[in-house]
């Protein structure tokens, strides 16, 4: 039967399946315990990943050894890079999946993944003694010892699905809820909350009328996301996405349900994600907009069903069929299901340390929606940096941090320790001060000496990031000694509007010009093919962005340095806050909640003032 594991991972979702292959990785014998082993990392929601920041967090998953970006390129069926207009820190790798071969390629990827068991059973409790756990009983009455325990619960604690005046118990439609867990936290005295998410109805994309929507392709040049090998799809074979719109006319029809709408009726508690609102709520908030754009998305290379983003609803069914049907393009439209809305309990984050250990129980561990995220990515990286260090703690050695300054995972998880949330957590790059240092192509060079030294990262790894380095530091080598003569370039400046050279320069003072590029340089001159030869794209578009950006880059790194000294400064474990009169009485209150370990981290608290650093700086001799 089942035997003591060093770690037991509770749900198998974005979550749970990269803390599971982080922990087993590591060396930890690790049980990850699903409630349905067919639903192994389904994509509850759009069948896409990446996007605005979303994407930097998936490339540092993938730095540091985790297995979301494989499974992406393995499964991808459009790859696009949003905000090339923008500078480097704002491009975000975004790819529309197959559904069914992201959840299979996943489950195949964790079963030939050594130390990793599977048990399919719901958890209904925690196991504990001396406020340490020792493992989970299942609803079936097993008792399963364990050294560490990691909570990914997603939206099954407690849920209820909503669908206008309906409503059922279930943590995804046609799944049941968890129970048992919320009840015996709250009694061992953590803070519990409720949160809403919502999905849009999923069509018969044969019903569908394309030609009068916008065609939306993938790129020409597929990048991916794995820094391990190139994806899989070609850029031909990509399948479309398609863009419409609402109107006025049926605006007019979901008004007509908001009388029913469990939203506006209070039957919904919970507060659903700002940034990803509810149609019925973008129409209520945005009322003077007479449209609102919906994504239309294949759901994979074998089926007809379509995502509607942009469509997210808790509308009674009659509502969503008749409004969408007033849609160009969708006019014959056959629902598959329809939309719905989610209600689910959380653990406000500011009840953990920065491993994502609990305060209050040793060993136990929380990561995803059961934190207030939202989004696959934001899930995935949770439950990475918590299995990681579930394995940590188990082999009594330091957990890993990840800072502001070395990741997107650094930003999110610090976000949510100091500031908490009462909404769903996204990630957007605006969150990270540092961003320009934060870049999609430059995760590997920033996060898998990190995945590497603990064990996670492979030795191939490993040796590509040093070979990437290395050439890169050839490449600016190259540029910075190599001149070009005029015959060799002008042509190329000409086309591109820049003033023609008048004598030889430098190859790397001619990148610095706006409206040149290294790639379309290349191309142009036979020296600069002859110079750069062998060197692979990606390193070629790294030294360009680093000698571009150098002095940008430069003043980041000394901003990181200057708010270091903060980082560094210690506040004692047994601070005693309520002698200093002289703070605010928020800051007071935040301080002995949060009990921050550092200066750095008691600045980035909200409701925290300047002053009342300067206070504590004081009393602590500074």
């Amino acid at each position: 039967m089942l035997t003591n594991y060093d770690v037991i991972v509770v749900g198998a979702g974005h979550a749970g399946c990269e803390a599971a292959a982080a922990a087993a990785n590591m060396g930890s014998k690790t049980l990850l315990v699903t409630m349905n082993m067919q639903t192994i990392a389904q994509m509850s929601c759009n069948p896409a990943m990446g996007g605005i920041a979303k994407g930097q967090i998936v490339k540092e998953i993938d730095a540091l050894g985790g297995y979301s970006g494989i499974v992406t390129d393995k499964s991808m069926i459009q790859f696009r890079m949003l905000n090339r207009s923008k500078g480097p820190a704002m491009w975000s790798p975004r790819a529309q999946s197959d559904r069914m071969l992201f959840a299979s390629t996943w489950r195949e990827m964790l079963e030939n993944t050594p130390n990793l068991d599977f048990y399919q059973d719901m958890v209904a409790g925690l196991l504990i003694e001396n406020n340490t756990v020792i493992g989970v009983k299942t609803g079936m009455g097993h008792e399963i010892r364990s050294k560490s325990v990691v909570l990914t619960n997603g939206t099954f604690l407690n849920g209820v699905i909503h669908i206008g005046e309906k409503n059922f118990g279930g943590g995804r439609v046609a799944e049941k809820a968890a129970t048992g867990i919320t009840e015996q936290l709250v009694s061992l005295g953590f803070q519990s909350d409720r949160l809403k998410t919502g999905t849009p109805p999923r069509i018969d994309g044969r019903s569908l009328d394309y030609s009068k929507m916008e065609e939306q392709k993938g790129d020409d040049d597929i990048v991916g996301f794995s820094y391990l090998s190139k994806p899989f799809l070609k850029p031909e074979n990509q399948r479309s996405c398609w863009i419409t719109y609402t109107s006025n006319e049926v605006h007019e029809i979901l008004k007509s349900g908001f009388e029913s709408s469990p939203m506006f009726k209070g039957r919904i508690q919970g507060t659903g994600p700002r940034y990803c609102p509810s149609i019925e709520d973008k129409i209520n908030r945005f009322a003077e907009r007479d449209r609102h754009q919906l994504f239309v998305e294949p759901e994979g290379w074998n089926t007809v069903e379509i995502y509607v983003n942009g469509f997210s609803t808790s509308l009674s069914e009659d509502i969503q069929y008749q409004a969408l049907r007033m849609v160009p393009g969708f006019e014959n439209c056959k629902f598959f299901r329809p939309g719905y809305a989610i209600e689910y309990d959380f653990f406000p984050p500011t009840q953990l340390k920065f491993s994502l250990e609990t305060k209050l129980i040793k060993n136990l561990f929380f990561a995803g929606q059961i934190n207030g995220t939202t989004g696959y990515e934001e899930a995935a990286c949770q439950g990475l940096i918590a299995g990681i260090n579930a394995h940590q703690s188990v082999k009594n050695v330091e957990p890993i941090v990840l800072k502001r300054s070395e990741a997107y995972i650094g930003v999110l998880i610090d976000d949510l320790i100091n500031k908490g949330t009462d909404e769903p957590y996204r990630m957007f790059t605006s969150r990270a001060e540092f961003r320009t240092l934060l870049r999609q192509d430059n995760a590997d060079i920033r996060l898998t000496e990190i995945g590497y030294k603990i064990g996670l990262a492979s030795e191939e790894r490993m040796q590509k990031v040093k070979k990437k380095k290395s050439d890169v530091i050839k490449i600016i080598e190259l540029l910075n000694t190599n001149h070009l003569e005029t015959e060799q370039i002008n042509e190329y400046l000409i086309s591109v509007y820049s003033s023609p050279l008048s004598t030889k320069q430098k190859a790397s003072q001619i990148l610095l010009r706006p409206g040149v590029s290294l790639k379309a340089m290349i191309q142009s001159c036979s020296f600069l093919q002859d110079l750069l030869n062998g060197f692979d794209d990606q390193t070629i578009e790294q030294a360009e962005i680093q000698l571009k950006y150098a002095t940008y880059i430069e003043k980041e790194k000394e901003l990181v340095e200057k708010m270091s000294q903060l980082e560094n400064l210690m506040i004692p474990d047994n601070f005693n806050y309520t002698k200093l009169v002289s703070l605010s009485n928020e800051a007071r209150q935040k301080f002995e909640k949060i009990r921050p370990k550092t200066l750095g981290q008691a600045s980035r608290i909200s409701g925290v003032n300047p002053s009342d650093i300067q206070i504590l700086m004081l009393f602590m001799g500074r």
